[in-house]
């Protein structure tokens, strides 16, 4: 019986690394080097305004972070 790992999370640090490293290669593409900078320029304000987080958040964590009163973005409680 194999013993299964949990697949390992990438932490918001590293996913910043790993953008910039794609970044900094002159073989990307322009038009994957504008979704690179975008991406990188949400995860950064991300981490600025959660310092404590260490996870690598989603597309939605990133969109409302910065769009909290976006419809797709508001909790209801009850």
């Amino acid at each position: 019986m194999e013993e299964s790992h949990p697949k390992m999370e990438k932490s918001l640090q590293q996913h910043i690394n790993d953008d910039r490293d794609e970044l900094d290669n002159p073989n990307t593409g322009s038009q994957r080097r504008r979704h690179l900078e975008d991406e990188l320029d949400a995860l950064e304000a991300y981490q600025a305004n959660h310092p404590d987080e260490e996870h690598d958040p989603t597309p939605l964590e990133l969109y409302c972070d910065t769009h909290p009163d976006a419809l797709e973005c508001r909790v209801y409680e009850d």
